[in-house]
């Protein structure tokens, strides 16, 4: 969406007033201007389109996962602890783009540990994941498929496969919901992964015939 420079006349209190709600909201004057007049005038812009990718993401993940204050119109983040030794953290940040082309955002999971030994596990259960991802994405012909895997990171874009925000929400709260219960799964007991294997990729293969994200 074009943006263009223009100079307003207002109020010293009303500027006060926008500042100060600016300052909590984390925004800045201008963009907090623009979100009010596009609201009274009935414009959508980009950050009323992401808080309502957001909104449909909160209600399917919100049961399972703990969803973090947001300091951003376009991040949402979210955490739960693993079943395994010392309960260690796993992060969930969606950083959506103002204006989506190929990739409509990405996802980034962290594990929030110091142990090589459970960064090394996180490491291999990504690879394993990746590789499945790609099989499935490249069947249903999408070859787009970018990722990084490292020191406990992994990240991937999120395909846009022009869908409306109510579904994009839904698509990224189910593959959000799907990851994390195969992070469990894996977690609860790595040696017998793959005892598991065929019905977690039944559940992927299931969401991809709903979206392809």
């Amino acid at each position: 969406m074009k943006k263009s420079v223009y100079s307003l006349v207002l109020m010293d209190d009303v500027v006060k007033a926008v500042d100060e709600q600016a300052y909590r909201l984390g925004t800045s004057r201008s963009n907090l201007i623009n979100q009010i007049l596009a609201q009274h005038l009935s414009c959508i812009t980009p950050e009323m389109r992401m808080k309502d990718i957001f909104d449909s993401v909160s209600e399917l993940i919100s049961s399972t996962l703990q969803i973090q204050q947001q300091h951003s119109a376009s991040l949402m983040t979210m955490k739960t602890a693993l079943e395994y030794k010392y309960r260690p953290t796993i992060n969930y940040k969606v950083e959506l783009k103002r204006i989506p082309d190929e990739f409509m955002g990405n996802i980034r999971v962290q594990i929030r540990t110091q142990s090589p030994a459970l960064i090394g596990l996180f490491n291999s259960f990504f690879a394993y994941r990746v590789r499945m991802e790609k099989l499935y994405l490249a069947q249903k012909g999408v070859d787009n498929y970018v990722f990084s895997i490292g020191n406990g990171i992994f990240s991937r874009n999120l395909i846009n496969s022009r869908l409306s925000d109510e579904q994009a929400g839904e698509a990224i709260g189910e593959y959000i919901t799907d990851l994390n219960r195969a992070v469990k799964v894996y977690f609860s007991s790595p040696e017998n992964f793959a005892e598991n294997i065929p019905v977690l990729e039944k559940e992927y293969r299931k969401m991809l015939e709903k979206y392809i994200i």
